[in-house]
C-alpha cells in the first residue's frame, strides 16, 4: 500500500518571496500566481508569500490612492481563480479598505474561498510610520466581516485555519515583536502551525536577532513557523530588503533562504505536527496556560490535501545519530557541558556523603573508561588525592588481552590506585556450588561473572569507606543489556544517561583534550583512542584463539546507531514503530535496508518493554540530555507492560 508524507504527521509548507515591483500590482500578481505553481509541484499543502505582495510594501502614500487599492482588491480574485482547481493553500499580503479604515491584511485564499485576517501591532518608529495608513485590528474587534470585490468575506484575527492535523494561525510582520506575539495566543488555543508574512527591513546583526526570535517562538508556542519577508524589488529609497523565506519547528530551523537574491526564491519543509502534539501533551504548562488565555477562535476548516513521499522525498531533516551534534564546534561544547554535568553530579554526592574514596570497575572499555574519566574530574575540581579513587580491573573468562592493558595503562597513567582481582577461581567455584557445567556459555555463566565483579566492588567499598561508581550506560537500559543486581548495580551512575553513540564522541573529546606534552599525556591519549577503536563486548564469553573478542554486542543485540536512533524518537517524540521505521530508512539509507532496520527495531520494541524491571530499580545519577530512562524522572512505565501493539505494529512494516 502506498504511504504519504501526511499519513506520519507532516505538513507540507512553502515560504515565497516573489520578484516584485512597487505599485505594479497587475506584474506582481502574475509571480506571485507562477511561485503558486511551483510550490504546487513541490507537494507545498501551503504557500505564504510577504506583507504586502501584492502591491508592494514600499508604497508610502499611495496607500491613500483608490487606484492602487482597488487594482489591489481586484488581483485577489485573480490569484483566487488560479487555485480553482488546487487544494493549497496561498497567504498574501494586500492593503484592503472597510469601513472607513485601511488595513495591512493577510489574505488567506484556497480555491474560491478568502479569508483576511489584519495586522494586530502597527510600527510607528523609527523608518517605520504604518500609523500613517494603517488602522490595528485591536480598533475594530467587533467587525467580523468586509467586503471584496462586492462578497463579503471572514475578517478578524479570532481566525485557525484546520486543515486536518495543522491547525494554522496567521499574524503580520510587527506581530512578532512585541512581548506577547498573537501567534502565542492562537499557539495555546490549538494553533499548531503559525505563518508570518514580513517586510522586515535589513540592519546589521538585526537577521541573527530575527532568526533567533522564530526559533525562540516556534519553541515557546511549540509550533511550526513559516515567515515568508519582502525582497528584492522593495524602494531602496532609504531601506533595503533582503527576502527572507524561513520555517522553523519547536526551536529548530528547518529551512532557511539565501538573502540579497535578485531573483524570485522559495523554500519548502515538512513541518511535524506529531512531534509537536506529543511535545504539547508532555509539557503540561503549556496546557496550564489555557486557564490565563483563552480565547473564542474561529476554527475554519480548509483542505490541506496529500503529498506523495513515493515522488517527493520528505522535507525535513533527520539525523542519524540525534544524541550527537552535527557540527564539531558545537559538539566541542556540548561536551564539556556534559562532562560539566556529570562531574558536579558526582562532587556533590561525594560531598554531601563524606565519601573521599570511590571504586571503580575499570574494564577497558568505553563505558567505564568515561566513567574513570568523569572521576578523575571531580577528584581534581574537590581537591581530592587522585589516590582516593581506587580501578580495578576484574579480569574473568572472556577478557582480552587488549582490553586488560589499555585498563591496566589508563589507571596507572591517571594516577589513580590500581587494583587487579581475578574472578575466574571464585566464578569456578561457584559453578560447583550451583552445579552449573563451566562449558555451557549461557545465561548463567555470563550474569555469574558480572554478579561476582559486583559483589567484589561492593565489598571493597565496604572496607575503603568508598562509594561504587556505576557504569552503565543509557542504551544499555533501554535495551536491559545489563545483569539485574550485577553490572546494572551501583551506588552512583554517572552514564545513566548517556547514550552509548554520545558516549563514543566523549572519549574522543577527552583523548582530543588530554595533554599530550608529556610522555603520560601521549599514552592516556593513545590508549582512550584505542578503547575508542575497541568492539563492544561484556566479555563474558571465552576469546578466539587469538585472544580477541568473540562476544560482540552489536552482533548480538543490533548497531547501538540504530537503537540510539529508536529509543531518541519514541521517548522524545512519542513516534510508534511506523513512523521510526519511516525515519530510519531515511536516515540511514546506503547504510541498512528496510529489513534490517525493522528486525532490529522488532528487536528493540520487545526488550525495551520486556527489560523494563531493570530500569525501576536504577541507582541515581545526573540526567544530561532531554531523553532519560529515571524511574524518578523522565520515564515511570509498569514492569509488566504488554509490548504487544508495539510488536504487532513492526511487523506490518515494509521490508
Amino acid at each position: 500500500m502506498r504511504q504519504n508524507n501526511s499519513d506520519y504527521g507532516y505538513f507540507r509548507v512553502a515560504a515565497a518571496v516573489p520578484r516584485v515591483n512597487v505599485a505594479d500590482v497587475s506584474g506582481n500578481v502574475s509571480h506571485i500566481i507562477e511561485q503558486i505553481g511551483q510550490a504546487v509541484d513541490c507537494g507545498a499543502q501551503m504557500v505564504v508569500f510577504p506583507e504586502m505582495c501584492v502591491t508592494g510594501y514600499t508604497c508610502a502614500d499611495l496607500f491613500g490612492n483608490e487606484v492602487l487599492l482597488d487594482a489591489a482588491e481586484q488581483s485577489l480574485s485573480l490569484i483566487s481563480q488560479s487555485l480553482t482547481s488546487r487544494d493549497i493553500i496561498a497567504v498574501v499580503g494586500a492593503p484592503l479598505r472597510a469601513q472607513g479604515h485601511l488595513f495591512n491584511c493577510a489574505v488567506v485564499l484556497q480555491h474560491d474561498k478568502m479569508w483576511v485576517v489584519p495586522k494586530t501591532y502597527i510600527p510607528n518608529y523609527k523608518e517605520f510610520y504604518e500609523k500613517r495608513w494603517f488602522t490595528s485590528a485591536n480598533l475594530v474587534r467587533s467587525l467580523k466581516s468586509i467586503v471584496v470585490n462586492g462578497r463579503e468575506v471572514p475578517f478578524g484575527t479570532d481566525m485557525i485555519f484546520d486543515g486536518g492535523r495543522a491547525k494554522i494561525a496567521v499574524e503580520v510582520c510587527e506581530d512578532l515583536w512585541v512581548p506577547i506575539p498573537p501567534s502565542s495566543i492562537a499557539a495555546i488555543n490549538g494553533a499548531n502551525v503559525v505563518v508570518n508574512l514580513s517586510a522586515s527591513n535589513e540592519v546589521v546583526g538585526k537577521h541573527n536577532y530575527l532568526v533567533d526570535m522564530i526559533k525562540h517562538q516556534s519553541d515557546h508556542s511549540i509550533v511550526g513557523y513559516v515567515y515568508a519577508s519582502a525582497g528584492y524589488g522593495e524602494s531602496t529609497t532609504d531601506l533595503v530588503f533582503a527576502g527572507n523565506a524561513i520555517i522553523a519547528e519547536n526551536g529548530t530551523i528547518l529551512k532557511q533562504g539565501r538573502r540579497f537574491l535578485a531573483e524570485p526564491q522559495m523554500v519548502i519543509a515538512d513541518i511535524d505536527i506529531e512531534a509537536i502534539e506529543n511535545e504539547r501533551r508532555v509539557n503540561g504548562s503549556f496546557t496550564d496556560s489555557l486557564l490565563q488565555f483563552t480565547r473564542p477562535y474561529q476554527h475554519v476548516p480548509v483542505v490541506t490535501g496529500t503529498v506523495d513521499h513515493e515522488q517527493l522525498p520528505l522535507e525535513h531533516p533527520v539525523r542519524k545519530l540525534p544524541f550527537v551534534p552535527s557540527d564539531d564546534s558545537t559538539l566541542n561544547s556540548r561536551c564539556e557541558e556534559i562532562v560539566n554535568i556529570q562531574t558536579e553530579g558526582l562532587m556533590r554526592r561525594l560531598d554531601f556523603t563524606h565519601t573521599r574514596s570511590l571504586v571503580v570497575g575499570i574494564s577497558g572499555g568505553l563505558d567505564s573508561t568515561l566513567a574513570l574519566m568523569v572521576a578523575c574530574c571531580a577528584f581534581d575540581r574537590l581537591g581530592l588525592d587522585r589516590k582516593g579513587i581506587i580501578g580495578i580491573t576484574m579480569p574473568g573468562m572472556g577478557t582480552s588481552d587488549r582490553t586488560h592493558d589499555n585498563a591496566l595503562r589508563l589507571m596507572k597513567e591517571l594516577g589513580i590506585t590500581l587494583r587487579e582481582i581475578s574472578i575466574a577461581s571464585a566464578v569456578r567455584q561457584h559453578f560447583e556450588d550451583i552445579g552449573h557445567d563451566p562449558t555451557v556459555h549461557d545465561v548463567t555463566y555470563e550474569n555469574s561473572q558480572a554478579r561476582e565483579r559486583t559483589q567484589i566492588l561492593m565489598d571493597m567499598a565496604n572496607k575503603y569507606n568508598a562509594m561504587v561508581l556505576g557504569t552503565g550506560d543509557l542504551s544499555e537500559l533501554a535495551l536491559g543489556w545489563a545483569t539485574y543486581n550485577g553490572d546494572h548495580m551501583s551506588m552512583y551512575n554517572v552514564n545513566g544517561s548517556i547514550p552509548k553513540t554520545l558516549a563514543r564522541h566523549l572519549i574522543k573529546w577527552f583523548a582530543s583534550s588530554t595533554q599530550a606534552s608529556n610522555p603520560s599525556g601521549i599514552i592516556i591519549h593513545e590508549t582512550l583512542l584505542d578503547v575508542l577503536h575497541t568492539p563492544i563486548s561484556p566479555e563474558l564469553t571465552p576469546t578466539d584463539k587469538e585472544g580477541k573478542i568473540q562476544q560482540v554486542t552489536e552482533n548480538i543485540i543490533g548497531p547501538y546507531e540504530l537503537h540510539d536512533f529508536f529509543l531518541y524518537n519514541m521517548l522524545r517524540h512519542g513516534f510508534g514503530p511506523r513512523k521510526i521505521h519511516f525515519l530510519a530508512c531515511r536516515a540511514f539509507a546506503g547504510d541498512y535496508d528496510a529489513a534490517t532496520i525493522k528486525h532490529w527495531l522488532t528487536t528493540f520494541s520487545r526488550r525495551f518493554f520486556s527489560q523494563q524491571f531493570k530500569r525501576s530499580c536504577l541507582p541515581d545519577g545526573p540526567k544530561v540530555g532531554n531523553v532519560s530512562l529515571s524511574p524518578r524522572g523522565d520515564w515511570r512505565m509498569p514492569s509488566d507492560a504488554s509490548s504487544a501493539l508495539w510488536l504487532a505494529e513492526c511487523e506490518t512494516l515494509p521490508e
